[in-house]
Order: structure tokens, then sequence, then C-alpha cells
């Protein structure tokens, strides 16, 4: 792991979680991989039943830009470490329940269409700036969104990048529960024991036959966003995009 992602296993729950605070969790190459290699170990782990993301303060700013935009100049067809992360948060059998405080932005909301729990702050800000940054949806959200919580916020969410509250995303379905910020990790704790409670092999069976209706189609969009991302990801808007974003930042 990298120091910037933990893991601890406290009974049948194993806990993935974010530790940058000093950039709000923002996600970097590395990042995604340690991840990812979290969510594979999990998977073959008959000691795991239930997998928990979390952060702290901030659930994660999303992609760290800087980091980011060097992917830019990465080969044509290469599928990235956070493609990579996102494949092994889909392929797992394992329930996965997502603490979310603070900023939960870009992939921080989208990958959330794949956790089987959401516990959310009310206060938490979650927003998908694809648009702002010359890039297109990913994670599958551009086919899973709409089905979450219907065309019209979808529509507008993804095509604005506009922000949104916990409260509403729990209001929208893309949020199970709503708490207050002080009890988001304790709520998502109960939850995944509760989980972690039950006969594992009837729960992941469960969460395949819940997902089985859309999984073919998920897999077909999630690879026609991530040739379309990489192409975006090149693009002199999106060059542009980072540049202005990191010269703000500077």
């Amino acid at each position: 792991m990298t120091d910037h992602v933990q893991t601890a296993r406290e009974g049948a729950v194993l806990t993935i979680r974010l530790n940058r605070p000093d950039k709000k969790n923002a996600l970097t190459r590395d990042m995604y991989g340690a991840m990812g290699n979290a969510l594979r170990a999990a998977a073959g782990d008959d000691a795991v039943r239930v997998i928990l993301l979390a952060g702290g303060a901030d659930f994660t700013a999303g992609n760290d830009i800087a980091d980011f935009a060097a992917a830019g100049e990465r080969k044509p067809g290469d599928p990235g470490a956070a493609f990579e992360f996102l494949e092994a948060l889909v392929a797992t059998t394992k329930p996965v329940v997502a603490a979310v405080r603070g900023n939960a932005v870009g992939i921080g909301t989208t990958l959330l269409l794949h956790c089987d729990v959401v516990v959310a702050s009310t206060s938490a800000r979650l927003m998908m700036p694809f648009t702002k940054l010359a890039l297109v949806p990913e994670a599958g959200s551009s086919f899973l969104l709409p089905l979450r919580v219907g065309p019209a916020p979808a529509n507008w969410w993804l095509l604005s990048g506009a922000a949104f509250s916990g409260a509403e995303a729990a209001e929208a379905g893309l949020a199970t529960r709503a708490v207050e910020d002080g009890a988001v990790e304790a709520t998502a704790a109960e939850m995944a024991a509760a989980l972690a409670a039950l006969p594992p092999g009837s729960v992941q069976e469960s969460k395949r036959l819940i997902k089985a209706p859309h999984a073919e189609a998920l897999r077909a969009v999630m690879t026609a966003e991530r040739v379309s991302f990489g192409e975006r990801l090149r693009s002199e808007e999106a060059q542009a995009a980072f540049a202005g974003f990191l010269k703000r930042k500077g």
C-alpha cells in the first residue's frame, strides 16, 4: 500500500481508507493502483465479507490534476490506473459500503454507482465536473446515473458539472442514507457489520443477481467511455483546461 491508501480489517469488514488529507484525498495513479490491489486481494480472501471505502474530512477531491494531466502523454489505448481500479470495483463480488464526507468530486461521485450502500453526510459536496475539464463521464456514469436518479438530474449533473449535497444525493437515490457529518463513519460501519453478519454466499449471489440485468450493457458503456475519455484527455481543450486549473491553484 502507498501511505496515501491504508487498509485495516475489523472482523469480516475490510476498510480501504484514503489518507492524503493535505490534498483533500486527491487521487494519483499510485493511489488508484493501491486501491485496485486492495480490492483484488479482498476478492480472494474469504475472511473479508464486506469492503468499506472511506476518506476522512473529505472523501476525495477527485483526480490530482497535475498527475492526471501527465496521463495525456500516455500512448493511446492505455487504460490507465483509474480505469483499472474501476474494473476491480465493478468485478468485486463482495458488498461495498462507502462513507462520504466533505468533497466527493468526479470519480469520487461516479464510483458510488458501483457501491452497494452509500452513507453520505447531509453537507457533503458531490460533483462530476467532467465538462469543465473538457472531458466526458466515466465509470459507466453516462448509463448508470440516469438509471439511478432519473434522466433530468443526471443530465444536469453530468452536463453542467454542478455540485449537489449529500442530502440531495439521498433524496435522488444516489446515496442510501444521509446523516449528520459526525455520524457518517459510525453509520457506515454499522451497516457494513450488518451485511458481514449475514451468510456470505447468499449476500454475494444476491449482489450478482441485482447487477446481472445491466452487466453486459455496463461493460459496453465503460469501454466506450474509456475510449472517448482517452481521446478527450489528449485533446487541446483538456490540456488547456488542466493548465488553467493548475494556474488558478498555483
